[in-house]
């Protein structure tokens, strides 16, 4: 989406990661990894975004480090205006998960809420088409370059598992998270 906004997916994904760590610098092959880019892309639009005076450089050690200018104007704008793109990002994401199949229940936590040490970032109770869902999860990661993992259980499996205390269902059921889909009491 930004992509068409900004010109370049390369641009919009070193401006999401600098913007997510504004305390850090980076070379370019190091960017180029974390990105998942082309080199000549990357050395471009760094380029570009240095010119804009968003990004500043220094030599280290015969490598050019780059990093978020923590003075450059547009900083806060350029973040709101991601963040709200994530948003939309991800509100598609919940509509086609909840078309994947027949769900009981659905929650976001771990990538989503900001808790690094989840087990899970989604948990979907239901039945669904594995294929589907695959291929949607697989749309999603790419979009925001992150692996997303996700947990399926049959609302048996569930019931089973949080009678009896499955640490790992505890675990998520006490977390933040964002309940989306709440059925999970009602009959088949």
């Amino acid at each position: 989406m930004l992509e068409q906004l900004f010109g370049s997916r390369t641009r919009v994904k070193l401006l999401k990661f600098f913007l997510e760590n504004q305390d850090s610098s980076f070379y370019v092959r190091e960017l180029t990894r974390k990105i998942d880019e082309q080199l000549n892309s990357v050395r471009r639009e760094l380029a570009n975004l240095t010119n804009l005076g968003m990004i500043t450089h220094q030599q280290k050690n015969d490598k050019k480090f780059y990093q978020l200018s923590p003075s450059f104007v547009l900083n806060a704008e350029l973040k709101a205006l991601l963040t709200k793109s994530q948003l939309l990002i991800e509100q598609d994401l919940i509509k086609r998960l909840k078309e994947s199949g027949k769900l009981r229940f659905l929650a976001l936590t771990g990538h989503f809420t900001g808790a690094k040490n989840m087990p899970t970032d989604i948990i979907i109770v239901g039945r669904v088409d594995k294929t589907l869902l695959n291929r949607i999860i697989q749309r999603f990661q790419k979009e925001v370059n992150r692996e997303i993992n996700y947990t399926v259980l049959s609302t048996r499996e569930y019931n089973e598992r949080r009678s009896l205390g499955d640490k790992f269902l505890v675990t998520i059921l006490n977390s933040n998270k964002v309940v989306v889909v709440d059925d999970i009491n009602q009959e088949d």
